[in-house]
């Protein structure tokens, strides 16, 4: 497995990896280490007066990590992922 820039991924654009970046997230790898859900939290805490349009963050990230257009990843695992944020 390669270790791409985030910019390099499916969805993360310069705006999104940005955000990443000030959560900590460098790189593929790091991405990864982490998860969509989490990666998404960490954002949230960040700006957190900020509505945070999951397709463009949580969904972004899945798709990312999948190779695929966040829309691509299904229905069940948009929900699962919705899920895992709303997790106190």
């Amino acid at each position: 497995m390669t270790n791409r820039s985030l910019t390099e991924l499916k969805n993360i654009g310069a705006k999104i990896a940005g955000r990443l970046n000030e959560a900590g997230i460098f790189s593929e790898e790091e991405l990864r280490f982490y998860g969509a859900a989490e990666a998404h939290k960490m954002i949230k805490e960040n700006h957190p007066n900020e509505t945070l349009p999951v397709c463009y963050y949580l969904y972004s990230f899945e798709g990312a990590l999948c190779d695929r257009h966040w829309d691509d990843i299904g229905e069940r695992k948009k929900q699962e992922l919705k899920n895992a944020i709303e997790e106190k």
